[in-house]
């Protein structure tokens, strides 16, 4: 039933309705052909699974590296040096195990010379100790050729993969050949897998200059260091930005340049990436009866220059004599914070009468489009696309009615919070049950969790943020803070308790959070986008967002933010008319463990015992709805 095109614009501006961390997310809005979601793929028996064709599909993260740039000229010796050699203990703390983490310097083997350059530890495994020795035994002393580290650095990291270079310096480059902004251009060019990010260290004048413009030509971002502990804070969020960036999985695959060139997809999850002002197109080939969904997340690296307009279109058509639009979705930054993890959905979903338009069998082309302004940062964004698809329901079947009404909220959370790391994505999203939890978020940063939640029951959570230490000066920047909640198949779900998910964040106590209506299979045919989401058992999806401009009022190198998770009511055994309660109570329980990432060949979010027939002759007729990794506002659209 396509009657039409859906286009949905989003923005962090302050929004009317209501607002999520993937964005300000008002009343969800309605589409004629389908919902969108953020990708898991739906398969027998309305279980969600992703399907064959991701098998073997990588783990993207799997090549990132760090390496640390350290300035170690005559300048920097004294207290500059005691204050780098805290800063890089300080970082080498706080990464991850494991990481893959080098340092190199420059000036320290020589008190003069341009090719004074030495890679002091070399990018493997974190080694926390090494680290820490090779920097105690550094003394400065020489030239600053920061052109040739830069070089020198980039071969430094693995070949692929998504690679930075951190470089701390107190001066200007002292060598000019190379030239280190030039430099920096031509390692980035346009590419996606290398990110420089600068700080300056107690600089000024042409010296900041010139490490502003190695960020901008790398990719990355300027940090101002003015003493010891900003130097500290500020190493520690670029390394950590870096180390828990959004971990793709998929297969490879390189988008067509128009319709007719568009490779076949299969139901899976792949991994592309997409320039400023490009399209991207992908076939799928559909059958008259099962639901479609097919999603983008399109990650740039946090912070780096972005506009309002900037952001991802998508487009779902047929491919016959008159192409009809079957769905779109459009999710744009709406801010100038810098840009962070963004992305869309569409979906078709065959009508009740299998009479419409965008119900017929064939083949049907996806188009993805990059919005950029000029002064926006021109590295190409990694993509990830999910693409599944849902069976219908044995004829015959009887669904229990909707429910869209979100009732009496739940007693209050008490007792001590657990700490917990949330997940870079949705492929690593933390499991968490009902409980009290407790996690920071630096700036640009969106942390993803996941919670089961039965047929019949509703999920209701807060995300709450305390006093912040701030800047000196602190008490006059803003930022925000945002979230959302996704079902099974990732489509966003809508608030029915009157949470905010949006709010101005300036380092004082506020909370944002959401409640839904009870899973019931039928909510996906009501009028009410609020309720329409909350249609799958199975894991749900909550991401938290602290916005980019918090680095400069917060003290701490993170913010902390406690959840208060809930699912109440009763988990009924299935969808169907007339299900009884599933023995053991709540499905949820209290669990604590780490979600583990999505198989790449296909795996079920929902039990056996949520897969039974729950739609009426397997008829869905849904609109279609977006949703905005991150930052946009979702505005209502007529069904």
């Amino acid at each position: 039933m396509c009657e039409g095109e859906q286009h949905m614009r989003r923005g962090n501006a302050p929004p009317r309705g209501l607002v999520g961390p993937l964005g300000p997310l008002g009343p969800l809005g309605a589409a004629v052909c389908g919902f969108a979601v953020l990708g898991a793929l739906l398969g027998p028996a309305g279980t969600a699974q992703a399907a064959g064709a991701a098998g073997g599909a990588a783990d993207e993260g799997d090549r990132d590296g760090l390496v640390m740039v350290l300035d170690s000229s005559g300048s920097m010796a004294g207290a500059r040096m005691a204050a780098a050699r805290q800063a890089v203990g300080a970082v080498v703390d706080a990464l991850p195990d494991g990481y893959p983490t080098g340092l190199r310097v420059y000036g320290a083997g020589k008190e003069h010379g341009c090719d004074d350059t030495r890679l002091l530890e070399p990018v493997r495994p974190l080694d926390r100790d090494a680290l820490k020795q090779a920097v105690a035994g550094v003394r400065p002393k020489g030239d600053t050729p920061i052109g040739l580290s830069l070089q020198q650095a980039a071969a430094d990291l693995p070949e692929s993969g998504r690679r930075t270079i951190v470089l701390v310096s107190d001066g200007e480059d002292t060598c000019g050949a190379p030239e280190p902004c030039e430099a920096a251009a031509r390692l980035a060019g346009e590419g996606v897998d290398l990110r420089i990010d600068t700080i300056g260290f107690q600089v000024r004048g042409g010296a900041r200059e010139q490490l502003e413009c190695i960020a901008g030509a790398g990719h990355g971002s300027y940090h101002d260091a003015p003493d010891a502990a900003s130097l500290v804070r500020q190493l520690t969020r670029a390394s950590r930005l870096s180390a828990d960036a959004y971990r793709l999985r998929g297969r490879r695959v390189t988008g067509g340049t128009g319709a007719t060139g568009a490779p076949p997809l299969s139901p899976g999850q792949y991994v592309d990436d997409i320039g400023p002002g490009e399209t991207r197109w992908y076939a799928v080939t559909l059958d008259a009866a099962s639901t479609a969904d097919l999603a983008v997340t399109a990650v740039p690296r946090p912070g780096v220059r972005a506009a309002y307009g900037d952001g991802v279109e998508l487009r779902l058509a047929g491919t016959g004599r008159y192409p009809l639009t079957c769905g779109s979705d459009a999710a744009h930054f709406g801010q100038d914070e810098g840009a962070m993890v963004i992305g869309g959905a569409v979906s078709r979903i065959p009508s009740d009468d299998r009479d419409g338009a965008c119900d017929k069998a064939g083949r049907y082309v996806l188009a993805v489009h990059r919005t950029s302004a000029a002064g926006s940062d021109r590295a190409r964004w990694p993509l990830e696309l999910r693409y599944g698809t849902e069976r219908p329901f044995e004829a015959g079947a009887t669904p229990a009615p909707a429910a869209t009404r979100y009732g009496d909220p739940p007693a209050a959370l008490t007792g001590a919070p657990r700490d917990v790391e949330g997940g870079t994505g949705f492929n690593d999203a933390r499991g968490l049950g009902t409980g009290i939890w407790r996690d920071t978020l630096l700036p640009g940063q969106t942390r993803f969790y996941k919670v089961r939640v039965g047929w019949g029951q509703r999920l209701t959570y807060s995300a709450d943020f305390a006093n912040e230490p701030l800047l000196e000066g602190g008490s006059t920047a803003s930022s925000f803070v945002a979230t959302a909640a996704y079902g099974p198949g990732r489509q966003p779900l809508g608030d029915a308790s009157g949470a905010s998910q949006r709010r101005g964040y300036h380092g004082r106590p506020l909370s944002v959070g959401l409640g839904t209506v009870p899973v019931t299979w039928t909510n996906r045919w009501v009028a009410d986008g609020g309720a329409r989401g909350a249609r799958t058992a199975g894991e749900h999806y909550v991401a938290v967002s602290l916005g980019p401009g918090a680095a400069g009022l917060a003290r701490n190198a993170a913010v902390r933010v406690v959840l208060r998770v809930d699912v109440t009511g009763a988990e009924l055994a299935g969808p169907e008319y007339g299900a009884s309660a599933r023995g053991g109570g709540s499905a949820a329980g209290d669990t604590d463990t780490t979600a583990a990432v999505a198989p790449a060949d296909g795996g079920a979010f929902m039990t056996a015992g949520d897969a039974v027939a729950a739609a009426a002759g397997g008829a869905m007729a849904l609109a279609g709805v977006g949703t905005v990794v991150l930052l946009g506002r979702r505005r209502r659209d007529g069904a």
